[in-house]
């Protein structure tokens, strides 16, 4: 559960890697359908997610594709028969519309405003934070930024995630303090530090109440799933809503 001072309206978790049913590499509580998993152990993963936290809905599981793409739940009016909405993050002001994003060594970014008003959930991997889903999840929330807390989940740490020069240049050309999260390596490439980067662009929106960003999926194997340690793998999920 996230450590942050969030209203009591607001309900928000992170899923760990145990728990679930499915077989290896997928063990045990992966909620992605979209990594070659049983659809059947994906469906009961999801539904114990649902029953341990009490959910109020059922979450509306995104086709995520590490874009800036932002989806009103409250607007949404999609039937049951529907293809998975495409987008990257994701708002409600309504109780009970559940947004959820699902990761892998990506980081989370979930939103509540202090008033207990509004939540949303952001995936923010490095294309989407370079290309600013972020700014873009703020901007549709219309929520003054300084009314605004937010919690940054686990995601792959600055000692794991090794990237090329045009992963540094994409976000240098947007901010050329961003160089401070990115480290030479002795392979002449880069290390890459996800929360550093996610936590400049909230402070340049003026997001300043930011929280969480201490666990690395790639270093923890027993509570994480992690794609760049073990490629195929399972994926956990970021929740928030309002009840």
């Amino acid at each position: 559960m996230p450590d942050w001072p969030a209203p009591k309206a607001v309900h928000a978790a992170f899923t760990l890697r145990s728990g679930g049913v499915s077989a290896p590499p997928y063990d045990s509580l992966n909620v992605g359908a979209h990594v070659g998993d049983e659809a059947a152990a994906v469906a009961e993963n999801r539904q114990r997610v649902s029953a341990h936290l009490k959910l109020p809905l059922e979450p509306l599981w995104l086709e995520q594709v590490h874009g800036i793409e932002v989806l009103d739940l409250d607007a949404a009016r999609l039937p049951a028969s529907a293809a998975a909405p495409t987008a990257d993050a994701a708002i409600a002001r309504g109780a009970g519309n559940v947004c959820v994003m699902q990761v892998a060594d990506c980081m989370p970014v979930l939103f509540a405003s202090r008033d207990g008003s509004a939540v949303a959930a952001a995936h923010a991997g490095w294309r989407g934070l370079a290309g600013g889903v972020l700014e873009a999840t703020v901007a549709r929330l219309g929520v003054a930024p300084g009314k605004l807390i937010a919690w940054l989940g686990p995601a792959i740490g600055p000692r794991h995630f090794e990237v090329g020069g045009e992963v540094r240049a994409a976000f240098l050309r947007h901010d050329a303090g961003a160089s401070e999260a990115f480290h030479l390596n002795a392979r002449g490439r880069w290390q890459c530090d996800l929360g550093a980067l996610a936590r400049r662009r909230l402070g340049a929106l003026g997001v300043t109440a930011v929280f969480g960003g201490a666990w690395c999926t790639y270093a923890d194997a027993a509570r994480f799933f992690s794609y760049r340690r073990d490629g195929q793998c399972g994926r956990m999920a970021a929740l928030i809503w309002l009840g």
